[in-house]
């Protein structure tokens, strides 16, 4: 594994700071994320609309869908800019840009890739993902909801749960079961699902942070055109299992790490001589902040890994789990840590004038139990690794 730029490498780092330097919104320290995106919403939205033209809102799609069909390294390299500008990346649009628009342009025909993928690449539609239910988690292929066949149309009854932006989505990727006797990962169908359509309720879902991420969706007798399916009827499993060979490394989110801890070191030096801070009364915190920075290091070593497998042609398996694995662990690690920088005060959240960083680390802390959860558990982690890593039996 090379850590050195190549020469194709460097001449495209240059050109990613230089459109940075000259076109990115200004960065406010400390702010990245979900915060970055709305703090100034036209300015951002103005911001992805150039990126869109250079086809870097969707760096791996081909360029007759509005990609820049950018190597594997070259999406490591404008990913790891982006990270380390802070620039503001398009969050509300990752279902569409990363999960629906890759499997419509590997398994949809070219009427629905005509239809659907303009409006990813725009920045304009937001897309979100009818997977998991209350009893089809991260044992997914148990989903209930069915779609019966009427005709021309499909009619879709059941609910599904921890629906991301459902109630700001303009189309769901949803997956049906269209044969009830078949085995539970056969008898399934990839649909695309107009949010607007009759039958169709999204009720609210506030998590521990008091932030409204997630929704349940209920449908009732809602009608989808045949014209909606993707792959073919009953195949939907492998449809949904479908990615591109784009980069998924995290560097982003491993460097977005890095900058909360720096954030933390840079809070404790300025206030360690006032109350706002407990690092004066706990010394120890010093090579706690010390462990959390060394964590990091690996975890972009982790990253680095991952995309080398890639741009040899390799798909990254368990590598990928060890990867999600230790990345969401050690963001509960570092949220627990700015809990120890503050002490009490870091109980204050947002709406509080006393509340140190606007209330960010009470909001972090609170969000970051959720991380080793969503897009599949800890637990579902550890087993991938120890049968497919490690060549265990299975339990």
């Amino acid at each position: 594994m090379d850590l050195n730029d190549n020469q194709e490498e460097a001449t495209f780092r240059e050109e990613v700071q230089s459109f940075i330097k000259s076109e990115a919104p200004t960065a406010k320290k400390g702010i990245s994320g979900e915060e970055a995106l709305v703090a100034n919403w036209e300015v951002n939205q103005a911001w992805f609309k150039k990126m869109a033209k250079k086809g870097w809102i969707a760096p791996a799609w081909p360029e007759e869908y509005g990609g820049a069909g950018l190597s594997t390294m070259q999406q490591f390299v404008l990913n790891e800019e982006m990270a380390l500008n802070r620039v503001p990346r398009p969050m509300h649009l990752i279902i569409g840009l990363g999960m629906a628009g890759p499997t419509i342009i590997v398994h949809g025909t070219e009427e629905q890739k005509k239809e659907h993928l303009p409006g990813m690449i725009a920045g304009e539609d937001i897309w979100c993902q009818g997977y998991s239910e209350s009893e089809a988690g991260s044992d997914l292929a148990s989903l209930q909801t069915k779609a019966v066949r009427d005709g021309d149309d499909y009619i879709i009854n059941g609910q599904k749960i921890w629906t991301t932006l459902a109630h700001m989505a303009k189309k769901m990727i949803l997956l049906a079961r269209t044969d009830p006797d078949a085995p539970k990962h056969k008898g399934i169908t990839y649909f695309i699902m107009d949010m607007k359509s009759p039958g169709v309720t999204v009720q609210p879902l506030m998590n521990m942070a008091d932030t409204h991420e997630f929704n349940e969706v209920f449908f009732d007798n809602v009608r989808v055109p045949k014209e909606n399916v993707i792959g073919e009827e009953n195949r939907g499993w492998y449809s949904a299992m479908t990615t591109l060979d784009f980069e998924r490394s995290a560097i982003g989110s491993t460097i977005g790490m890095k900058q909360s801890i720096e954030s933390l070191i840079d809070f404790a030096r300025e206030h360690v001589g006032d109350h706002t801070s407990a690092l004066k009364k706990n010394r120890m915190l010093r090579y706690e902040l010390a462990d959390r920075m060394i964590e990091v290091e690996m975890a972009r070593m982790l990253s680095y890994r991952v995309v080398s497998l890639q741009s040899r042609g390799m798909i990254p398996n368990y590598e990928a789990s060890m990867m999600k694995l230790y990345n969401t662990e050690m963001n509960q690690r570092i949220a627990r840590t700015g809990q120890h920088v503050l002490g009490l005060y870091g109980q204050l959240g947002r709406g509080s004038h006393l509340a140190p960083n606007e209330g960010r680390n009470c909001y972090t802390y609170l969000r970051s139990v959720a991380y080793t959860i969503e897009g599949g558990t800890s637990e579902v982690q550890r087993n991938i690794v120890a049968q497919r890593g490690l060549g265990l039996p299975r339990d």
